[in-house]
């Protein structure tokens, strides 16, 4: 059964709702084309997913459109991924000629006919070359830590973000000088997808047993895509340190992206490391695997995410919002998410990591305090609705530029 307006109101409450449904109708007689570069895997795509049909119910005709590319653009849009994080790239011209050219090819075929373009990450940001002959809005949505990027890359891009009505990041920190208005806009999980469901036990139980997961013993879970950036080796590292003191076990679940070549090189070293021990857990999961996701973090003790940068990170919402203690790196979006002590644990290396999972292992009421914590967390801060407001705001802010204050007729 598809999911509808009315039953967030369940979540977040009809007052949430109602003012959702006034802003859309502010903006209802525009329409919004969002354009990233995989229809599949990862946050931008499953954000999306959810996103969309709620924005068409509210009466604001919302589309998605996936630019074109072949592996060897994917290939070099990865490097650009990893530098802009910061992580040490070598980036060629032949690269940059790459680029260009798959450039080159969507503004000729893909038809752009929002009147505001909402366009996600480095991939399609060439597309602003058609805002001269064409008009519109035109929105970056930047998903990904550029508070440290790589300058050849950051000024291979530079050109076009600047072209941009508005710039959106995800935190602060993110935002770069740039002779554009910028916005904070964080990234969201949704309360009623089937990765973020209630699940009955009995289904919890099925899917750990189906993946030989013993669900009467202590689980420590990382779900995420097998990305270097993730850091699912150290994972393992610590997964090891805690084993000194705790009995656990490890799972390490995920699934590729296909705008991701680098995932399946990073699989193998992976389950190298996991060297056949039956207690960790490798897990590549096929696409449209939400239900066993939710049913591995629900089975879990401990959810980590131990990246070495991230954007966001939405599988700490996710593990928060299943009531769940996240130890997660402290870079990035994470550290919107967890509160110290509070919601989960920020950590700086596999030894940290370790040592807070001992804590947690060895004291359940903390477990299940942090968890309580973080769901509440999340639900004032980090659900969809939240998140098409702020959209719905952004629209509207758009027709009002250089105003500090927009007087809503009727309010």
């Amino acid at each position: 059964m598809a999911v509808t307006l009315a039953d967030y109101e369940k979540v977040v409450g009809p007052e949430v709702m109602d003012e959702i449904r006034m802003l859309a109708g502010y903006v209802c007689h525009k329409s919004l084309q969002n354009i990233n570069s995989t229809p599949v895997g990862g946050g931008v795509a499953e954000i999306l997913t959810r996103m969309i049909p709620l924005l068409r119910e509210l009466g604001v005709d919302a589309t998605w459109d996936v630019i074109k590319g072949n592996e060897a653009f994917y290939a070099v849009t990865k490097a650009f991924h990893n530098a802009l994080h910061g992580h040490p790239e070598t980036i060629t011209p032949k690269m940059l000629e790459v680029f260009r050219e798959n450039t080159a090819m969507n503004l000729e075929e893909m038809k752009l006919e929002g009147d505001v373009l909402f366009v996600h990450d480095p991939q399609p940001a060439g597309l602003i070359e058609k805002k001269a002959a064409i008009g519109r809005q035109w929105i970056w949505r930047c998903h990904i830590d550029v508070s440290n990027p790589d300058p050849a890359v950051w000024e291979f891009l530079r050109p076009w973000v600047e072209r941009y009505d508005a710039a959106v990041f995800s935190m602060p920190d993110f935002a770069r000088d740039m002779p554009v208005p910028q916005y904070r806009i964080a990234p969201s999980i949704d309360p009623l997808s089937d990765k973020n469901r209630e699940l009955e036990p009995e289904v919890v139980r099925g899917v750990l047993e189906r993946f030989g997961i013993d669900p009467e013993r202590p689980v420590l879970t990382q779900i995420s895509r097998f990305d270097r950036l993730k850091d699912p080796l150290g994972v393992i590292e610590s997964y090891r340190m805690v084993r000194r003191h705790c009995d656990c076990q490890l799972v390490l679940a995920g699934g590729g992206a296909d705008d991701d070549p680098e995932g399946a090189e990073v699989l193998r070293e992976v389950e190298e490391a996991a060297a056949k021990d039956p207690d960790i857990h490798v897990l590549l999961l096929p696409p449209f695997s939400d239900l066993e996701i939710n049913a591995l973090v629900r089975g879990s003790t401990i959810v980590f995410q131990k990246s070495i940068r991230e954007g966001f990170g939405l599988t700490v919402s996710e593990g928060l919002w299943k009531g769940k203690p996240v130890i997660g790196g402290a870079v990035g979006g994470i550290r919107l998410q967890i509160i110290n002590g509070v919601t989960g644990f920020l950590i700086h290396s596999p030894e940290g990591a370790a040592n807070r999972a001992v804590e947690l292992l060895s004291n359940p009421e903390l477990c299940r305090k942090l968890g309580e914590n973080g769901q509440r967390y999340v639900r004032e801060n980090f659900l969809i609705t939240r998140h098409v407001k702020d959209y719905l705001l952004l629209m509207l802010a758009l027709d009002h530029p250089g105003e500090r204050v927009v007087q809503l007729a009727g309010i």
